[in-house]
């Protein structure tokens, strides 16, 4: 079988009840993981308030939607004690949540848009935090 092609945000790439069951189903298991829980437990407030907000952002990435407001990047930046390996793990359990659903386009672009996001922020990260550093990619970068 062939790969998918990475297309531009359309809504006919997925629907919003399987972007609601990626963010759903991500945050669950992040929630649960020894490396990734405590942080978004340390730093998430009002859980119902952030799915609404990563469903809108991740329905603005693939299906071209107006809906979400904000700025990750500041936000990000401003957590302390962020590394390469938990910007990996992210994207680890995102890749595993995208391989659960029966949407092959669907996991393609969004493992696609994750890697660029997630290599991005921790760039903006190090750059922010370690100026005086050498930058280091992510590994599935």
């Amino acid at each position: 079988m062939s790969q998918p092609e990475f297309l531009a945000p359309h809504p006919d790439l997925c629907t919003e009840e399987e972007i609601s069951w990626l963010v759903h189903a991500f945050y669950a298991r992040a929630r649960k993981d020894p490396l990734l829980g405590p942080i978004f437990e340390g730093h998430v407030t009002d859980w119902d308030a952030h799915f609404v907000q990563m469903t809108n952002f991740w329905s603005m990435k693939l299906r071209g939607t107006s809906h979400f407001r904000g700025a990750p990047m500041p936000k990000h930046v401003a957590l302390p004690g962020l590394t390469s390996e938990l910007f990996e793990r992210w994207l680890q359990l995102f890749r595993q949540t995208t391989s659960e659903m029966e949407n092959p386009v669907l996991q393609f672009n969004a493992d696609t848009l994750a890697l660029h996001i997630g290599g991005r922020l921790w760039l903006r990260y190090q750059m922010e935090r370690y100026p005086d550093k050498q930058l280091v990619d992510l590994h599935g970068a």
